[in-house]
């Protein structure tokens, strides 16, 4: 499954090389990628299987199960891939100095990333956050380009 893993991810990655990462990606991603389509489902279930099978989201820190799968190169476009998952908390809060693509796949019904439901957020460059699944357990697999992220101290 992990194969399967990193073919959807370079799909993903090759389809928005180059693409600001703003509103306009988050609308092209739900509209082309979103979690009617085949990529959504086969990534959804790619995650659950790598979950279970213990190589993604293996390390744990506050309630948070976590893990990154790939790092930034040329086969993910220059994208770092983390996944976590969340069962009704807030995570530690960060800044995207190039911003942050989330694919959110509750596994919950109900259950919401920052808000969002099953599909895609997108955060602008130099944005910040305290990243919170409410309403139950969802896997979140998010994209930085350059692998950039900056954790602010509490």
């Amino acid at each position: 499954m992990r194969d399967s893993f990193e073919s959807l991810v370079k799909t993903i990655t090759q389809s928005i090389a180059g693409r600001p990462v703003d509103a306009a990606l988050e609308d092209y991603l739900n509209r082309r990628h979103g979690p009617d389509s085949d990529w959504f489902r086969d990534m959804t279930r790619a995650c659950e299987a790598g979950v279970d099978e213990g190589w993604l989201c293996n390390r744990e820190a506050g309630g948070v199960r976590y893990g990154r799968v790939v790092k930034p190169g040329p086969d993910s476009a220059g994208f770092s891939v983390d996944v976590v998952d969340m069962t009704d908390l807030a995570g530690p809060h960060h800044v995207h100095p190039n911003g942050e693509i989330d694919m959110v796949m509750p596994r919950t019904a109900g259950a919401r990333f920052d808000g969002t439901p099953a599909g895609w957020k997108v955060y602008p460059p130099r944005s910040a956050h305290r990243p919170t699944v409410a309403g139950g357990r969802a896997l979140v697999l998010y994209l930085l380009p350059d692998g950039a992220i900056e954790f602010t101290k509490p």
